[in-house]
């Protein structure tokens, strides 16, 4: 099973931008798997989906998302990012990273004046 593990989550101002970052383990071959980033509202509520990205570079968003984020991947270094941008309080959460059966940790991200 893949492992993943997430980072670069914080608090910003609305408007504000965030990069955060999925690492899989170390002789993972990432590149086959879809990756998806999760959000986590609050403790028990769905964890819906933000972003995926299919193993050729193919993206889809969640309509709330479009045109403010961006998800891409390196997979010669195993890692997918999520470019955040023009965040709003309602991006607040605990975001998650998805492939293979797998998720990460989270990391949390506040949107907040």
């Amino acid at each position: 099973q893949v492992q993943l593990v997430e980072s670069g989550g914080g608090a910003v101002q609305p408007g504000g931008s965030l990069r955060l970052s999925c690492a899989a383990a170390s002789g993972t071959t990432f590149g086959i798997y879809i990756v998806g980033w999760y959000r986590q509202a609050a403790p028990g509520k769905v964890r819906e989906p933000v972003a995926v990205i299919s193993q050729s570079g193919n993206t889809n968003y969640a309509d709330s998302v479009k045109g403010r984020f961006i998800i891409d991947r390196d997979n010669a270094k195993n890692m997918v990012y999520l470019q955040m941008n023009s965040l709003k309080p309602e991006d607040t959460g605990v975001y998650y990273c998805g492939s293979g059966g797998a998720w990460g940790q989270g990391t949390q991200v506040t949107v907040s004046s």
